[in-house]
């Protein structure tokens, strides 16, 4: 009788534990809280002197959360890592089906323990499953007295496992959830933006800081295509972002540059592997991870977001949020697409607002500047020839040398702002005249050859390329203290381009201010679709070729 009372007891025992067990299912709202308490209840109601409970990452890469019964602190600090879901504990996984040995060492896919480990002997482990879904394992030790586990611990610890798989999936859809609503809200805020947000930085400066929360990433940066050959950092979110700001990538000599040309996003779990990725800067970042988005919109590349550094055990990124990532790149695309073309827009009506002005101050000096002061000069002849004091007619020889002075600096003035040649006869024309003004004005040996077609250029694509012509030799008449120049101007298929070249002194580009006058070609270049490129170094000279499409 006594037997039997105490077996009745021990049941009691073991239902009163499994019924306060379910309590904390339904009432515990932290996640480690409960699988805690389910791995302690598994211990006691099996005599386990040792338990414990590892949860299978989201990828079945590892194990992201291993909670323990029987090991101290400092224990557990001199063991080190938490196991990574592998050996014995991996087969439990993978089998989907209960383990139990009489002799952990016995097992095939036993690994042993590392140093520091107490000494195991008798186990049971088993999966927590559900609906077919490995989400982990929970795996007993050192049963009390030396026993083996019976097949009663393998039920009660495949129940508790079972209450274990429900907790997890439960904190998963309801992290699912959460994370389902903060992209509706930052999708949402974006779009307001979108609307209400003039200025192009604020708004990337909105998307680096919600992606950085989406994806829980260290750093987040936003670099636009600045010219053929490099991007700019324009917005950047995170630790240590801010130097960022402004930092020049080279399209070729960056990993960031050759996904924009390759147009397509991608996961780089390492990047210390990646043979593409500048080691330097990344030492500089301490980044290990990455994952690039390019901005993409259907005519061009306009540049790439990067995020580094998923914040936790992991910091790798995974397919969900490179697709967050995507999305995002998406809105931020037509958000980049339309300031820039709200801003060629106001440069274009700018420019042509200058340009008619050139031209009517150009006519105005012209012909009526001009013609006043020639009307001066006549009367002055016949006063000179009136005079008939030696004196009288020195004074009036000097004024007039003073007249014929300030007449051809008006004439030089007009064809500075608007050439007549260019629009009576073209470009070719109004260029030689150019090249002859300077060649006289700087005492500069200049070479040109044109190779134009018999049709006149369409008259914007010609202004343009005028301008980038007298920007270029402005530029080095004023600072490169070149000796010789070359201007060529030739057709290419449906295309035409200018190439001015001079053995003067370089300059380097990345030093501030030294790239203002090539801003404004490229300004002027984008606003027919054309493209600059730029070859210079200090005593290297300079190259400047422009390309620009015909219709």
């Amino acid at each position: 009788m006594s037997l039997r009372a105490d077996q009745r007891t021990s049941d009691v025992d073991r239902l009163r534990l499994l019924v306060d067990a379910g309590i904390a299912l339904s009432s515990e709202l932290s996640l480690d809280a409960l699988l805690q308490k389910i791995v302690e209840t598994a211990a006691e109601l099996t005599g386990a002197r040792y338990a414990a409970l590892g949860v299978v990452e989201r990828s079945g890469r590892g194990l992201e959360r291993f909670l323990t019964v029987g090991i101290d602190e400092e224990t557990r600090a001199k063991i080190g890592d938490t196991p990574h879901g592998r050996g014995l504990l991996g087969e439990v996984i993978r089998s989907t089906t209960p383990i139990r040995l009489h002799e952990i060492a016995e097992h095939p896919s036993s690994v042993g323990f590392p140093p520091h480990h107490p000494e195991m002997h008798t186990f049971l482990g088993v999966p927590i499953l559900l609906r077919g879904r490995t989400y982990g394992d929970l795996y007993l030790a050192e049963k009390e007295g030396g026993e083996d586990f019976t097949e009663e611990d393998e039920e009660l610890t495949l129940l508790l496992a079972g209450q274990a798989a429900v907790a997890v999936e439960n904190a998963r859809l309801y992290e699912s959830l959460t994370r389902s609503l903060h992209q509706l809200e930052s999708l949402h805020e974006i779009g307001n933006a979108l609307a209400a947000q003039v200025e192009l930085e604020p708004l990337l400066a909105i998307v680096a800081e919600r992606l950085r929360a989406l994806v829980n990433a260290r750093i987040v940066v936003i670099a636009l295509a600045e010219s053929e050959e490099a991007l700019r950092v324009v917005a950047a979110h995170g630790e240590g972002s801010e130097p960022l700001l402004g930092t020049r990538l080279s399209l070729s000599g960056s990993k960031t540059g050759r996904v924009l040309e390759r147009r397509r996003s991608e996961l780089v779990p390492s990047l210390a592997d990646d043979p593409e990725v500048d080691q330097a800067t990344v030492a500089r970042l301490g980044a290990r991870t990455a994952l690039y988005v390019p901005l993409l919109t259907e005519a061009r590349p306009l540049g790439v977001i990067v995020a580094h550094d998923k914040l936790g055990a992991d910091p790798r990124f995974d397919e969900e949020d490179l697709l967050l990532g995507e999305s995002l790149a998406q809105r931020a695309a037509i958000a980049v697409a339309l300031s820039q073309r709200v801003s060629r827009d106001a440069v274009r009506r700018v420019v042509e607002a200058q340009e008619l002005e050139r031209r009517r101050l150009a006519r105005e000096l012209h012909d009526e500047t001009g013609q006043a002061l020639t009307s001066i000069l006549l009367g002055l002849k016949s006063l000179e020839q009136s005079i008939e004091s030696p004196e009288g007619r020195g004074a009036v020889t000097e004024l007039r040398e003073i007249v014929v002075t300030t007449l051809q600096n008006v004439r030089r003035l007009a064809v500075e702002l608007r050439p007549a040649a260019l629009d009576d006869f073209g470009l070719g024309p109004a260029l030689e005249r150019l090249v002859d003004t300077y060649r006289t004005q700087a005492e500069i040996q200049i070479d040109l050859e044109l190779r134009l077609p018999a049709e006149r250029l369409p008259a914007e694509v010609e202004t343009t390329l005028y301008r980038i012509v007298q920007e270029a030799l402005t530029n080095v008449t004023k600072h490169a203290r070149a000796e010789r120049v070359s201007v060529l101007l030739t057709g290419k298929g449906k295309a035409v381009i200018v190439v001015i070249e001079d053995d003067g002194v370089g300059f380097d580009p990345e030093e501030p201010g030294a790239g203002l006058g090539l801003a404004g070609m490229r300004e002027r270049l984008a606003l027919v679709g054309g493209r600059l490129r730029l070859e210079t170094a200090p005593g290297r000279g300079t190259t400047i070729a422009a390309e620009v499409p015909l219709p």
